[in-house]
């Protein structure tokens, strides 16, 4: 027998404005009746899962069974399930980057949670931006929510070599350029990358924030690591469906979850990971959805004591499926748990510590997850920057650069826009020695919505002369599956005038990662001389991407829109 709701509650949330309420319920009950609902199905409390497959998204290409999981959850705990889209972002099918579309993820999301009647929400994401944008969405809103992700996909195989996607894209790409691979044998490994449906299964950003999401108890414990299509993914997809149902009755909303303590457990794994760069902005975006200061020095304070603790590419040589086997998140949160805020709330209603007396430590037979006394590497898997170059931050992936490379000192090659880069840097007139330092400008977020291209390719001619690194600095991303000695973020952004816009072919640049420093060594009068002459780039004219350029905030403050800072208005 299905429970009273309430008036406000239920179906009757979030009503059509036509004038007279009552009207409103009887229309509403009216329409889901032709969808064979009757009254005794609407006094259930709604769910709703918010959907973000599409046949653009390969990462999402299982998702309809995840939902259908969920629903069976949500069915099986005695509520109401209601599915709805949303935008579906796919970084490899979306230009020019899905960070672009981040934030228009997180305001649909948002205003759909707010516009239709629900009183708790699934969130169904995996691909890279998905994730953060609904957690973002799901701060904002403050309705409670629980986070699934697709998974990653499993491991192929190429002429006997464990590979995939991506970090293994890019090794294959870079032994391309060199003369290594001929163009028969890249097609062989084009289809031997990515297997099954799923997120990339190195830790990139979709690993990355999966990870952080479980740490701070927005997902079910175990939620982060089960591959795509495997029945542990579908399992805890059920479960997370009977966990919303149970938060509707026991509400526990993302203002009690994502406090302070739960962020700062979630940096705490992004290290010991060896995570994405990309998980910085994020995380600094939902803490700025929820009004708590996330700093970059609170990334570096918390880098200096967590060493690098999973093997997994690209700072380590495994996959995520080995994550998985290991144990996942709780028992790299075991094996954390001097190093974290136990009494950090979770969604099961527990806390962190509690939840953690029941996970056993890692067992002997797997070298995945170590521990802290025995740790893959040293504490500082990501340095966080700063200097003349970047006074408002940059940063650098430490553990997946080359250790000749973090103290560097050389002179510039400035390339203006990512297509400026593509088009000349191979090109050997340049006379580009390893030496160098690779810089790229106007790629920031409001130049270009921050693309993943600060990994510029190393020239061609020096590939094949055996260079497989070289600094490089941009006011762009990379992919989280990428690696090398890049500089990325630079804050504030050439375009509005940062000081990366100064930089002239020839100039000295010094990366010292020890002193956390990163700057250009030119005389003070001159770069003021060279700011008279600045001149910002044309803003898009009209639509979504006008708007971002106008009201994106800089990366250090998490690139979100400027007025979608802590509102917290809970939605009841």
């Amino acid at each position: 027998m299905t429970e009273k709701k309430s008036e406000s509650s239920g179906i009757n949330k979030s009503l059509t404005s036509y004038g007279d309420p009552e009207f409103s319920k009887y229309i509403r009950r009216a329409f889901l009746a032709s969808a064979g609902y009757d009254r005794d199905d609407l006094q259930r409390p709604i769910v709703g899962i918010a959907d973000t497959s599409s046949d653009y998204n390969t990462c999402h290409r299982q998702m309809p069974e995840i939902i259908e999981a969920v629903k069976r959850g949500v069915l099986e705990a005695g509520g109401l399930p209601f599915v709805f889209p949303t935008l579906s972002l796919h970084e490899i099918l979306m230009s020019p980057t899905t960070m672009l579309f981040r934030n228009l993820l997180a305001m649909v999301t948002e205003e759909m949670i707010r516009a239709q009647p629900m009183d708790a929400v699934v969130l169904v994401g995996g691909c890279d931006k998905t994730v953060p944008a609904q957690l973002m969405a799901a701060a904002s809103v403050n309705l409670p929510a629980v986070s699934v992700v697709t998974g990653p996909m499993m491991t192929g195989s190429w002429q006997g070599q464990r590979l995939g996607a991506c970090t293994d894209c890019r090794r294959f790409w870079g032994d391309h350029r060199a003369g290594k691979l001929d163009e028969t044998q890249i097609a062989e490994v084009e289809q031997s990358l990515c297997t099954t449906a799923g997120t990339c299964m190195v830790m990139g950003s979709a690993s990355t924030m999966a990870c952080a999401t479980e740490a701070m108890g927005m997902m079910l414990p175990g939620g982060a690591t089960p591959p795509s299509g495997t029945g542990d993914r579908l399992r805890n997809a059920v479960a997370s469906g009977r966990c919303a149902v149970d938060l509707t009755r026991n509400p526990r909303r993302p203002s009690d979850i994502l406090t302070r303590a739960s962020l700062l457990n979630g940096v705490t794994v992004l290290m010991a990971v060896g995570g994405s760069t990309n998980a910085i902005i994020h995380l600094a975006a939902i803490a700025r959805r929820l009004g708590i200061d996330l700093s970059m020095d609170d990334f570096h304070e918390v880098a200096q004591r967590v060493p690098l603790l999973v093997d997994c590419k690209p700072a380590g040589s495994g996959y995520m499926e080995d994550l998985h086997r290991a144990g996942g998140v709780p028992v790299l949160l075991k094996q954390l748990e001097p190093l974290l805020d136990l009494s950090a709330t979770t969604i099961t209603g527990e806390t962190l510590g509690q939840l953690l007396e029941h996970v056993p430590p890692a067992a002997d037979w797997q070298s995945t997850i170590r521990s802290l006394d025995n740790p893959l590497g040293p504490t500082g898997a990501l340095v966080t920057l700063r200097g003349s170059l970047a006074p408002d931050g940059a940063v650098i992936k430490a553990a997946a650069a080359s250790a000749e490379l973090m103290s560097h000192r050389g002179p510039a090659i400035v390339f203006e826009s990512p297509e400026d880069a593509a088009e000349r840097i191979d090109d050997p007139s340049l006379k580009i020695t390893p030496d160098h330092v690779l810089v790229l400008r106007n790629a920031g977020p409001v130049a270009a919505g921050m693309p993943e291209c600060g990994s510029l390719p190393i020239p061609r001619y020096l590939a094949e002369a055996g260079v497989r690194d070289m600094v490089r600095i941009s006011d762009a991303r990379m992919s989280g599956t990428a690696f090398g000695a890049v500089v990325l973020h630079c804050s504030p952004e050439a375009a509005i005038g940062g000081p990366l816009s100064l930089v002239r072919d020839g100039d000295m640049i010094e990366l010292n990662v020890s002193q956390r420093r990163i700057d250009l060594l030119v005389d003070k009068a001159e770069l003021e001389r060279r700011r008279t002459e600045f001149v910002p780039p044309t803003l898009p004219d009209r639509g979504w991407q006008r708007l971002y350029a106008e009201h994106v905030t800089q990366a250090h403050q998490g690139a979100d829109m400027d007025f979608l800072g802590a509102t917290c208005k809970t939605l009841r």
